[in-house]
């Protein structure tokens, strides 16, 4: 088991690291939080999961320990894989995601995709005890350098964590036409979307 790495990240994607450990670049598939607090060149610590399967290794890479504890402890339930497992965190976060476990919040649940009411009661009814409080911790993403057209990849983003193509250019033409179009980065419209998707 990998349980941790650090190294030089080599390049950066919307939900993906390629971090350079030992002269070896490592694919790191993240939530858009800890992609967006990355830089290229630049050194970092992640805390990992390996999943196993007869055809592939996987790694999945989070900003803390209390993160990737999250990931692994959700897929305790039968029916949540690592993707499910990573998109519960990327729309949540482990502090809110924990939060609405904790408390049987089985409809915020239902915000993400892939989730359904059954779906979301299940996770309430296993891991309302496994999971605890939320534990006050933060989380500071800095700023990734926005490209100069951030839709595309924001859409095909969505796409790629569950919801269809129209919702997903949905949500991306709401952040395109309010305020919060001025973030000035990649990481933070998706951060936009995914709010917007979860109203």
């Amino acid at each position: 088991m990998i349980a941790s790495l650090a190294g030089v990240v080599e390049s950066v994607g919307l939900d993906r690291l390629v971090v350079r450990v030992g002269g070896v670049g490592l694919l790191v598939h993240t939530t858009p939080t800890t992609a967006g607090s990355a830089q290229t060149g630049a050194e970092t610590t992640l805390a990992t999961s390996l999943v196993v399967r007869e055809d592939s290794l996987t790694l999945f890479g989070f900003a803390t320990r209390a993160e990737r504890d999250m990931f692994e402890t959700v897929q305790t339930v039968s029916g949540v894989g690592p993707r499910l497992a990573l998109a519960m965190l990327s729309v949540m976060g482990p502090e809110e995601l924990r939060a609405a476990l904790a408390g049987g919040d089985a409809k915020a649940l239902t915000k993400i995709p892939g989730v359904g009411p059954k779906s979301a009661d299940r996770l309430v009814l296993e891991l309302r005890d496994k999971v605890g409080p939320a534990p006050g911790s933060g989380s500071g993403a800095a700023a990734a350098q926005a490209p100069g057209d951030w839709r595309a990849p924001v859409t095909e983003a969505l796409v790629g964590l569950g919801w269809n193509a129209k919702q997903a250019e949905s949500a991306v033409e709401k952040v395109a036409a309010g305020e919060g179009a001025a973030a000035g980065d990649i990481a933070a419209y998706l951060r936009l979307a995914l709010r917007e998707l979860r109203q």
